[in-house]
């Protein structure tokens, strides 16, 4: 314990440097909006129709694998999809996007996100195909 205190006495702009970097993680991923959902999470919502997908990847990575039953509204086209939203309100809408990554700034996208119930896939496709999840192309 004594030399983590030596370390810090003699290192301190290193630790703040790693303390400002940690509170800047925290701020970033705080920013994104819509909640975060797993996909173990995600499968019983959908099983129990509680939720709906929304795909925001590029027609060409969603030709190539998606959730079945997934609406395909890429991220360009988020602004005008507004109605086709709407019809799912009473519903969890989870958006998807490849890495998980994009799905934060997506969901701030969306029209009158306030009236919808927004959430996130954690780690998108990515972690949807290493749980050993169903895709489908068709």
């Amino acid at each position: 314990m004594q030399q983590l205190f030596e370390f810090v006495v003699n290192h301190w702009m290193l630790v703040s440097a790693f303390f400002v970097l940690l509170l800047a993680l925290f701020w970033v991923e705080s920013s994104r909006a819509g909640r975060k959902v797993a996909p173990q999470e995600a499968v019983l919502m959908l099983n129990r129709d509680e939720a709906v997908v929304v795909d925001v990847r590029e027609k060409k990575e969603f030709s190539e694998g998606h959730i079945r039953g997934a609406e395909h509204i890429p991220m360009a086209k988020l602004k005008e999809s507004g109605n086709q939203l709407r019809k799912h309100q009473d519903k969890l809408i989870i958006l998807v996007d490849k890495a998980g990554q994009h799905s934060g700034m997506a969901v701030k996208e969306v029209p009158n996100r306030e009236e919808l119930q927004l959430a996130r896939l954690t780690g998108g496709m990515m972690e949807w195909r290493n749980a050993n999840l169903p895709v489908t192309t068709k």
